[in-house]
């Protein structure tokens, strides 16, 4: 599995490459999944291009990206503090939603984590437990009578220096442990995307690359879309997978 993560918390000001708009996301999920993506991760935005949970613009969003997918293809979105910091705040919106992605993240360190995934599973939508790297989400997680009930782990190595991402990677995934035996999904960011997502395919794991965790492809290039990465992203995971054959 190669889910893409199509924009993030970026803006404009990362590039004209960054999709934004309803329609530019659509277009780069398209894209993306045509060049070997299975799952889509967004942050749908407001007009001026900050991460919002707003279900009138959530469900542009959808609506614009299934259009455009596969039924098949799973869609998800965040639930980062940053695009609503108030916990109660956060639910109330979830509890809005007239359209539901398929899963939603919920970072695990963040203030009002379990409310939040609680209100997720109780309208339906499968949860990804965010656990980075350099905070207490892997210990929270692991006591948290929901996490049984997660769609997957996502393992995120905050550690962006090539050079100690994949040991940081190791450390974070030994603190999960067996994960209460949900699937887990590896990946690093900036500098450390590249590492973590070969050290993926080297233990047979499921990752993500896009534009939310890299502008570069590994040869250090400036990616022209999520496509691009996507593409190095299957070739660099499965080369990395034979090698450990």
């Amino acid at each position: 599995m190669v889910q893409v993560c199509v924009n993030g918390a970026r803006g404009s000001g990362d590039g004209a490459v960054v999709p934004l708009s309803p329609d530019a996301l659509a277009e780069s999920a398209a894209q993306a999944v045509a060049a070997g993506a299975t799952d889509v991760h967004v942050h749908p935005k407001t007009p001026c291009g900050r991460d919002t949970l707003s279900p009138r613009v959530l469900a542009a969003v959808l609506k614009a990206i299934r259009a455009r997918l596969p039924a098949r293809v799973p869609v998800g979105v965040t639930t980062g503090a940053w695009a609503e910091p108030g916990p109660a705040a956060r639910v109330a919106r979830i509890r809005g939603w007239t359209v539901l992605p398929d899963h939603a993240s919920v970072n695990w360190h963040e203030p009002g984590a379990e409310e939040t995934a609680a209100a997720l599973l109780e309208r339906g939508v499968a949860v990804e437990a965010g656990i980075w790297s350099g905070t207490d989400g892997a210990a929270r997680f692991l006591r948290s009578p929901l996490a049984p009930k997660v769609l997957r782990v996502l393992a995120e190595v905050t550690d962006t220096d090539p050079a100690t991402a994949p040991g940081s990677a190791r450390v974070l995934l030994a603190g999960l442990g067996a994960a209460h035996g949900r699937p887990v999904l590896l990946h690093g960011e900036d500098g450390g995307a590249w590492p973590v997502l070969r050290l993926a395919g080297r233990l047979g794991l499921a990752t993500r690359i896009g534009l939310e965790d890299t502008l570069h492809l590994p040869d250090g290039s400036r990616a022209a879309s999520n496509a691009d990465l996507v593409t190095a992203a299957v070739r660099e995971w499965s080369s990395a997978r034979r090698g450990s054959d």
